[in-house]
Protein backbone atom coordinates (compact mmCIF):
# COMPACT_ATOMS: atom_id res chain seq x y z
CA UNK A 1 0.00 0.00 0.00
CA UNK A 2 2.93 2.48 0.52
CA UNK A 3 4.34 1.78 -2.40
CA UNK A 4 1.18 2.47 -4.31
CA UNK A 5 0.97 5.87 -2.53
CA UNK A 6 4.30 6.53 -3.20
CA UNK A 7 3.80 5.83 -7.26
CA UNK A 8 0.76 7.68 -6.90
CA UNK A 9 2.07 10.79 -5.31
CA UNK A 10 4.94 10.69 -7.96
CA UNK A 11 2.67 10.33 -11.05
CA UNK A 12 0.31 13.55 -9.17
CA UNK A 13 4.00 15.41 -8.88
CA UNK A 14 5.03 15.09 -12.24
CA UNK A 15 1.64 16.16 -13.72
CA UNK A 16 2.19 19.20 -11.34
CA UNK A 17 5.56 19.55 -12.69
CA UNK A 18 4.37 18.73 -16.45
CA UNK A 19 1.71 21.83 -15.77
CA UNK A 20 4.01 24.42 -14.09
CA UNK A 21 6.10 24.03 -17.33
CA UNK A 22 3.79 24.66 -19.60
CA UNK A 23 1.60 27.23 -18.08
CA UNK A 24 5.43 28.99 -17.48
CA UNK A 25 6.11 28.72 -20.95
CA UNK A 26 3.01 29.91 -22.26
CA UNK A 27 3.29 32.92 -19.77
CA UNK A 28 6.50 33.99 -21.06
CA UNK A 29 6.70 37.43 -22.76
CA UNK A 30 6.70 36.15 -26.59
CA UNK A 31 3.17 33.91 -25.95
CA UNK A 32 1.02 35.33 -23.66
CA UNK A 33 2.79 38.21 -21.71
CA UNK A 34 1.99 37.09 -18.22
CA UNK A 35 5.71 37.56 -16.66
CA UNK A 36 8.49 39.31 -18.87
CA UNK A 37 10.84 36.60 -18.99
CA UNK A 38 11.77 34.53 -21.72
CA UNK A 39 13.28 31.44 -20.08
CA UNK A 40 12.43 29.12 -22.52
CA UNK A 41 13.03 30.71 -25.82
CA UNK A 42 16.27 29.66 -28.24
CA UNK A 43 18.44 32.84 -27.00
CA UNK A 44 17.82 31.77 -23.32
CA UNK A 45 19.09 28.13 -23.95
CA UNK A 46 21.90 29.40 -25.84
CA UNK A 47 22.67 31.69 -23.10
CA UNK A 48 22.11 29.13 -20.46
CA UNK A 49 23.97 26.59 -22.08
CA UNK A 50 27.91 27.74 -21.46
CA UNK A 51 27.15 28.94 -17.85
CA UNK A 52 24.85 25.84 -16.95
CA UNK A 53 26.43 22.84 -19.57
CA UNK A 54 24.42 20.40 -17.87
CA UNK A 55 21.97 22.09 -16.00
CA UNK A 56 20.63 24.76 -18.10
CA UNK A 57 17.13 22.89 -18.51
CA UNK A 58 17.00 22.86 -15.10
CA UNK A 59 18.06 26.81 -14.50
CA UNK A 60 15.12 27.59 -17.26
CA UNK A 61 12.82 25.72 -15.02
CA UNK A 62 14.13 27.81 -12.00
CA UNK A 63 13.97 31.12 -13.86
CA UNK A 64 10.86 30.79 -15.44
CA UNK A 65 9.18 29.33 -11.94
CA UNK A 66 10.45 32.32 -10.38
CA UNK A 67 8.90 34.84 -12.63
CA UNK A 68 5.49 32.80 -12.54
CA UNK A 69 5.52 32.63 -8.78
CA UNK A 70 6.03 36.16 -8.22
CA UNK A 71 3.42 36.98 -10.66
CA UNK A 72 1.15 35.04 -8.96
CA UNK A 73 2.22 35.98 -5.61
CA UNK A 74 1.55 39.94 -6.67
CA UNK A 75 -2.38 39.08 -7.96
CA UNK A 76 -3.12 36.64 -4.51
CA UNK A 77 -3.23 37.47 -0.69
CA UNK A 78 0.03 36.10 1.28
CA UNK A 79 -0.39 32.58 2.44
CA UNK A 80 -2.43 31.23 -0.36
CA UNK A 81 -1.04 28.56 -2.65
CA UNK A 82 -0.62 28.15 -6.16
CA UNK A 83 0.92 26.16 -8.83
CA UNK A 84 3.97 28.03 -8.51
CA UNK A 85 3.89 27.93 -4.74
CA UNK A 86 2.82 25.02 -2.81
CA UNK A 87 3.82 23.26 0.74
CA UNK A 88 7.55 23.35 1.12
CA UNK A 89 7.87 18.93 1.13
CA UNK A 90 5.74 19.08 -2.48
CA UNK A 91 8.53 21.49 -3.83
CA UNK A 92 10.88 19.71 -2.69
CA UNK A 93 9.76 16.46 -4.17
CA UNK A 94 8.42 18.41 -7.78
CA UNK A 95 12.07 19.73 -7.71
CA UNK A 96 13.89 16.19 -7.23
CA UNK A 97 11.48 15.41 -9.96
CA UNK A 98 12.13 17.73 -12.41
CA UNK A 99 16.00 17.43 -11.30
CA UNK A 100 16.15 13.66 -12.13
CA UNK A 101 14.04 14.14 -15.40
CA UNK A 102 16.87 13.83 -18.51
CA UNK A 103 17.02 16.44 -21.19
CA UNK A 104 15.24 14.88 -23.53
CA UNK A 105 12.40 14.04 -20.91
CA UNK A 106 12.62 17.65 -20.27
CA UNK A 107 12.48 18.80 -23.66
CA UNK A 108 9.67 16.99 -24.87
CA UNK A 109 7.51 18.48 -22.36
CA UNK A 110 8.35 22.14 -23.15
CA UNK A 111 6.71 23.17 -26.00
CA UNK A 112 7.76 23.96 -29.16
CA UNK A 113 5.10 26.74 -30.07
CA UNK A 114 1.93 28.00 -29.15
CA UNK A 115 -0.27 25.68 -30.83
CA UNK A 116 1.46 22.72 -28.94
CA UNK A 117 0.96 24.09 -25.71
CA UNK A 118 -2.61 24.89 -25.78
CA UNK A 119 -3.09 21.63 -26.70
CA UNK A 120 -1.46 20.00 -24.18
CA UNK A 121 -2.68 22.38 -21.71
CA UNK A 122 -5.99 21.17 -23.08
CA UNK A 123 -4.97 17.57 -22.50
CA UNK A 124 -3.94 17.98 -19.08
CA UNK A 125 -7.23 19.97 -18.39
CA UNK A 126 -9.50 16.59 -19.46
CA UNK A 127 -11.77 18.47 -21.85
CA UNK A 128 -13.09 20.64 -19.08
CA UNK A 129 -13.63 24.23 -19.97
CA UNK A 130 -14.41 26.60 -16.61
CA UNK A 131 -13.50 30.26 -17.60
CA UNK A 132 -12.43 31.97 -14.62
CA UNK A 133 -10.34 35.80 -14.45
CA UNK A 134 -8.39 37.65 -11.77
CA UNK A 135 -7.55 35.65 -8.74
CA UNK A 136 -9.95 31.95 -8.77
CA UNK A 137 -10.05 29.72 -5.12
CA UNK A 138 -10.03 25.80 -6.28
CA UNK A 139 -10.38 24.72 -2.99
CA UNK A 140 -8.23 23.17 -0.55
CA UNK A 141 -4.18 22.59 -0.80
CA UNK A 142 -5.12 19.03 -0.41
CA UNK A 143 -7.46 19.49 -3.63
CA UNK A 144 -4.50 19.84 -6.38
CA UNK A 145 -1.59 17.92 -3.90
CA UNK A 146 -4.25 14.68 -4.32
CA UNK A 147 -4.45 15.69 -8.08
CA UNK A 148 -8.43 16.36 -7.76
CA UNK A 149 -7.91 19.44 -8.74
CA UNK A 150 -5.39 19.36 -11.20
CA UNK A 151 -7.42 19.07 -14.27
CA UNK A 152 -9.81 22.26 -13.17
CA UNK A 153 -6.50 24.11 -12.93
CA UNK A 154 -5.10 23.67 -16.20
CA UNK A 155 -9.00 24.51 -17.38
CA UNK A 156 -8.77 28.24 -15.80
CA UNK A 157 -5.02 28.55 -17.02
CA UNK A 158 -6.23 27.35 -20.69
CA UNK A 159 -9.59 29.42 -20.80
CA UNK A 160 -7.21 32.14 -19.85
CA UNK A 161 -5.06 32.17 -22.37
CA UNK A 162 -7.96 31.82 -24.87
CA UNK A 163 -9.74 34.43 -24.16
CA UNK A 164 -6.55 36.30 -23.29
CA UNK A 165 -6.96 37.04 -20.07
CA UNK A 166 -5.13 36.47 -16.71
CA UNK A 167 -6.51 34.25 -14.25
CA UNK A 168 -4.66 33.10 -11.13
CA UNK A 169 -6.01 29.57 -10.04
CA UNK A 170 -5.24 29.28 -5.86
CA UNK A 171 -5.87 27.13 -2.91
CA UNK A 172 -6.60 27.91 1.01
CA UNK A 173 -5.19 25.55 3.62
CA UNK A 174 -7.45 24.22 6.14
CA UNK A 175 -7.38 24.73 10.06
Amino acid sequence: MTEDKTLNTASRYRQLAELRLLVGALGERELHGWWPTSFFSKSAKMFLEPVFPRTSLLAQYNGNLEAARRTHDEHLSVGSFHVFRLPEEAEQDIYDLVASMSPDELDDILIKDKTAGMAALLNLADGQAEVAEGPSLCGDIEDILGGSALSRVASVYHQAFENGTRAYPYFEKSS
